[in-house]
């Protein structure tokens, strides 16, 4: 079952015989199930209503959220249907799941913008236009915020019990905690149980999904639909999304590799891919696109027969950019690695450019200067790639700085507007991992000071870049590591 970056394609819904339970389990998707042969047999029936929540903690989605995503869209094209749930109400409380404190609660315009922006990405990434099975968006406090607290401990409260909830690790780990947990996080469970008895009362559901800490969440819900109701219903987990170190990938835990393109760049988001050990490519491939089984083996294969072009990190890289940001910034973050890690930069769209005047520290130069002229170690020194005009020169000599790429010939080589590529930019580096953008402004607009550094590339040093003496280098970057070769590209020729 494959299917192209993005939603919106009514001819790829398959029918609803293909296993999506095995797809699922052939991809790891699967840690837990309630009577995995009676939710085969249920699947393979005809169309199923399965829903996944996503609650509203943070003003956008992190890669951690993909799996849950994905796994909607998975259903989707195999003929179900997805209900995606944005928790307005749970999302007042937090789940206590994976944190050792509480929560701090978030107020209604907090929550209404965090909701707007997550609502946004949801819709970027399930098709909601299908003619068969279009996905739905569902806010969990349109149902709850009126409910009145007797009758929801007489509805709700009445059929699960405390053991039931203190079964559950993190709050059990939690109540044994010096912090402790308060009754409104102990509460969760018994809110998103009713989401799933609403959501099966109002719109059909039969099958909950989420990760591994969900399993008790998800077990009540099911556990309260057939008290209230006498009716099956299904519940399936799936690993939580982990690092190699074995840390899950979330906003909760720092690791903020966020879908929003203002909090994670395409360009970052795409290196943070690229950069996956070789342990963890096959897994990511499998869970975090859309490609088939079948497609990811024949990307291992290749891989495996060459590990040091690294064509798996690069195929990951390019298919979730182009899932989370679409197919032309995936193009632009992918150009874009190539222009600064690669040796070649021909055939580089002006996206790419574009996209590095974000990432890399950039100077602009009026044209008049450059058709004139300027001393290439000058210019080096002058916009910070080495600390003085001396140590520019020595590194030209020892053939330590590149423009465009090229190590420049001569004793006292210059820079003129014929190195402009596109007309515009000229990409100098020093050694492996200190580039500088230069750019000519298309406007014609006076130059700053010598070195001055534009408005983007500024707010990203302040934020991550360090400076030693006038030299600028990047501490931070996802692009960029020790000086060691960077990762995930080939040198001597330019290929992932």
């Amino acid at each position: 079952m494959d299917a192209s970056a993005g939603a919106g394609n009514d001819e790829l819904v398959a029918p609803a015989v293909f296993d999506v339970l095995g797809d699922f389990a052939a991809r790891g998707l699967i840690h837990d199930s309630t009577h995995r042969e009676e939710l085969a047999r249920r699947l393979a029936a005809g169309p199923v209503t399965a829903y996944c929540g996503f609650d509203p903690t943070a003003d956008s989605l992190h890669a951690g959220n993909l799996i849950g995503i994905l796994a909607l869209r998975r259903l989707q094209l195999a003929g179900h249907r997805p209900v995606a749930l944005a928790g307005g109400a749970t999302g007042m409380i937090g789940d206590p799941g994976g944190r050792s404190e509480e929560r701090n609660l978030l107020d209604d315009e907090v929550l209404g913008a965090n909701l707007a922006a997550i609502t946004a990405q949801l819709r970027r990434l399930l098709d909601f236009e299908a003619a068969a099975n279009p996905a739905v968006l569902v806010d969990n406090a349109s149902w709850t915020r009126d409910i009145r607290l007797l009758a929801f401990l007489r509805d709700v409260g009445k059929h699960v019990t405390v053991n039931q909830m203190l079964a559950k690790e993190s709050v059990r780990a939690r109540v044994e905690s010096t912090s402790g947990i308060s009754f409104t996080e102990f509460s969760y469970m018994l809110l998103q149980a009713h989401d799933y008895l609403w959501l099966h009362e109002h719109e059909g559901c039969e099958l909950q999904i989420g990760g591994s800490d969900q399993w008790g969440n998800i077990t009540a819900g099911v556990d309260l639909v057939r008290r209230r109701t006498g009716h099956q219903v299904h519940g399936l987990t799936w690993p939580l999304l982990t690092r190699a170190d074995g840390v899950k990938f979330g906003k909760s835990t720092g690791d903020n590799l966020w879908l929003d393109p203002r909090r994670t760049s395409p360009y970052a988001f795409y290196q943070h891919w690229i950069q996956v050990a070789d342990a963890d490519v096959a897994r990511f491939l499998l869970q975090l696109t859309l490609l088939d089984v079948g497609e990811v083996d024949s990307v291992m294969a290749a891989h495996q027969a060459a590990p040091a072009r690294r064509i798996a990190q690069g195929r990951l890289a390019f298919e979730v950019t182009a899932l989370v940001h679409g197919r032309s910034d995936a193009l632009a973050a992918e150009a874009a690695a190539r222009l600064v890690f690669g040796t070649a930069v021909a055939d580089i769209p002006a996206a790419a450019y574009a996209t590095l005047e974000a990432e890399l520290p950039t100077t602009t130069v009026s044209r008049a200067r450059l058709e004139a002229g300027i001393d290439v170690a000058a210019l080096v020194a002058e916009i910070g790639l080495t600390t003085s005009l001396a140590e520019a020169r020595r590194s030209l000599s020892q053939h330590g700085i590149y423009v465009n790429g090229v190590r420049p010939g001569g004793d006292h080589p210059t820079l003129t507007a014929t190195d402009l590529q596109l007309d515009r930019w000229i990409l100098l580096r020093r050694g492996r991992r200190h580039h500088h953008l230069v750019r000519v402004d298309p406007g014609e607009g006076t130059e700053g000071p010598p070195g001055m550094i534009d408005g983007p590339s500024r707010k990203l040093l302040t934020e991550g870049m360090t400076s030693s003496r006038s030299g600028l280098t990047s501490k931070t970057a996802a692009h960029r590591g020790n000086d060691e070769q960077p990762v995930g590209v080939d040198i001597e020729d330019g290929r992932w």
